[in-house]
């Protein structure tokens, strides 16, 4: 087994007694449904249909934590926490409380989410897993760059402040991914992303690509026409036209 400590994702904290409710009615996924056994990939998008940022949805005992985008933490708590009105819910950007390490070709039989106690284990592929935890340490001497190429290597996206209010999530392969539930109500933007969706309006695609060599580009920079969402050791997820 390998794994790496991650740095590049933040963590919010999402309870009280209306979160699961709450978090139906903001993001593109089916989160009322959502086994407390199993992680979800969802999108919240601006009334345009654009992503302000991508979760990895983690159920917990008290409601659910958000994997995102460390830079889009504070920011996204902030936003977010605007819609709550009068609901019973409460927001907390908890990235420095938790540490977050990847683990790969891991034999580990943990076939969703598994907690224990402080710590959550969450499959995310094939043989592989994120353990999460408050005060977790481990010894890890693997590269993040690493759990990142494999994270390109599975199409599996991660909106930055870089990319932020760029794509619809059909841009980024959500619905390829289970992460756009077209039949649950209304969210933030979804009349656009159904449009998006059986209309064929969608004119740009997420690929991977092999960047040049010697050439290092970041998220949100031009590539051939597309822009790049993720890169990692000469590979790149972009977004390019169709």
């Amino acid at each position: 087994m390998e794994c790496a400590r991650l740095n590049r994702y933040g963590l919010l904290a999402v309870t009280g007694a209306e979160a699961r409710d709450f978090l139906h009615a903001q993001l593109t996924n089916d989160i009322a449904n959502l086994p407390p056994d199993r992680p979800a990939l969802a999108g919240w998008c601006t009334a345009k249909g654009r992503l302000l940022a991508s979760f990895l949805v983690i159920p917990s005992k008290e409601g659910f934590l958000l994997q995102v985008a460390r830079d889009l933490a504070p920011a996204v708590a902030k936003r977010l926490s605007m819609f709550i009105f009068r609901s019973k819910v409460r927001i907390a950007d908890e990235s420095d409380a938790w540490a977050q390490y990847g683990h790969w070709n891991s034999d580990s039989d943990v076939a969703g989410v598994e907690w224990d106690g402080d710590t959550v284990t969450v499959r995310v592929g094939e043989r592989r897993f994120l353990k999460i935890g408050k005060g977790l340490s481990q010894p890890c001497g693997d590269s993040e760059e690493t759990w990142t190429l494999q994270e390109i290597r599975a199409g599996r996206p991660l909106i930055s402040a870089a990319t932020q209010d760029k794509f619809v999530p059909q841009m980024v392969n959500f619905e390829h991914l289970g992460a756009i539930n077209f039949q649950k109500g209304c969210y933030p933007g979804q009349e656009i992303v159904a449009r998006a969706q059986y209309r064929g309006e969608v004119k740009r695609r997420m690929t991977r690509v092999e960047l040049p060599k010697g050439v290092e580009l970041k998220p949100g920079d031009e590539f051939q026409g597309g822009v790049i969402v993720d890169s990692a050791a000469g590979e790149a997820l972009a977004v390019m036209p169709v």
